[in-house]
């Protein structure tokens, strides 16, 4: 599954500002709530329930905090870059400055999976979170992002 696909480029963030990582999941959770109209509670509580299974902080600075959502009709996800690291509690117990929030219909198993494995592909190359980390502006760290499924096309 191609980034693009589910990636809301519009919600896209950079410098985003959480002091941990309650503030940091209910920020993202506000961001995607408004794009999607569904009340930030739900998708916070979404976000938690996975957490209560383990962290998704996936380490080398990274988070994919990921959920199923009663009423959404697709996979959905949007990225961050924070202006300072936040304790995500992450496997590798380093701070987090990169998050992909992804949010799937609780009957999008397969999708689900492929997305997670998308953003997973991505955060696993170390050139790519590199970039990321190096974008000079939104419109930068979006051209990194849409960059990655052109190199995977190719």
């Amino acid at each position: 599954m191609m980034l693009s696909q589910f990636l809301d480029i519009e919600a896209v963030r950079i410098d985003l500002a959480a002091n941990n990582k309650r503030q940091l999941v209910n920020q993202l959770a506000q961001i995607a709530g408004a794009r999607l109209g569904v009340e930030l509670s739900l998708i916070a509580d979404a976000i938690g329930d996975r957490e209560r299974l383990g962290s998704t902080g996936f380490g080398g600075g990274v988070a994919i905090p990921h959920g199923k959502l009663p009423g959404l009709d697709r996979v959905y996800a949007l990225a961050a870059r924070l202006s300072v690291p936040v304790d995500y509690k992450a496997i590798d117990g380093g701070k987090v400055d990169l998050v992909f929030l992804l949010l799937s219909p609780p009957d999008a198993g397969v999708d689900h999976l492929k997305a997670l494995a998308s953003v997973s592909r991505l955060v696993r190359n170390a050139a790519t979170v590199e970039k990321l980390r190096g974008a000079r502006n939104r419109d930068a760290l979006v051209a990194v992002l849409l960059g990655v499924d052109e190199r995977d096309a190719a």
